[in-house]
């Protein structure tokens, strides 16, 4: 699934902060966040490697989530910002504003977000479509629920992942461009 999209993006990014590539599952976080950090020359985190052996047992038996249980791994996440020298581009679902500001105040240092939207059947499409992956699509309703759009929230960029995949990567990358002499934190 992964591909190296370097040579493909349109614009070649210096993002001054890390980057986390957030939405629902299926949105192609993994996907537009190798992307990202490829055109960034940043490292990339995977999110769901994160996720304590737990809450990947519960998902893969379909049982949704708790705060509870997003909790360790979003301080894990946090704790991976925080601690690398370097900005890196981070995949994580960052479903409600209480976790984005964790995030933003582990990192220590300006972080955007890029949030990644489709239409519930184009979600589903793709879920039921990928193998390997420990999340099944019978959980997506309970994330879209639980998801709180970041509208208004500073240093975040939205794009609707419906087009192909490199047209995504391009406007996200563009979007990037716009922030990156932005001067708040």
């Amino acid at each position: 699934m992964s591909k190296d999209h370097a040579s493909e993006a349109v614009v070649r990014l210096a993002f001054p902060g890390s980057i986390v590539v957030m939405g629902v599952s299926g949105t192609g976080k993994t996907s537009v966040g190798e992307a990202i950090a490829a055109a960034c020359g940043y490292r990339f985190v995977e999110g769901d490697a994160l996720h304590p052996e737990e809450n990947i047992r519960k998902m893969s038996a379909g049982i949704p989530l708790t705060d509870a249980d997003r909790w360790p791994w979003l301080k894990e996440i946090g704790r991976q910002l925080a601690s690398i020298d370097a900005p890196v581009v981070v995949s994580c679902s960052a479903l409600k504003r209480s976790y984005r500001d964790l995030l933003r105040e582990s990192a220590g240092r300006s972080i955007a977000f890029v949030y990644l939207h489709g239409d519930r059947d184009v979600l589903v499409g793709r879920m039921q479509r990928r193998t390997g992956h420990f999340m099944p699509a019978s959980l997506l309703d309970t994330q879209l629920a639980t998801l709180e759009h970041p509208v208004g929230e500073p240093l975040t960029v939205t794009v609707d992942i419906e087009p192909p995949t490199q047209a995504v990567i391009n406007e996200v990358l563009a979007q990037l461009e716009g922030l990156a002499n932005w001067g708040g934190t």
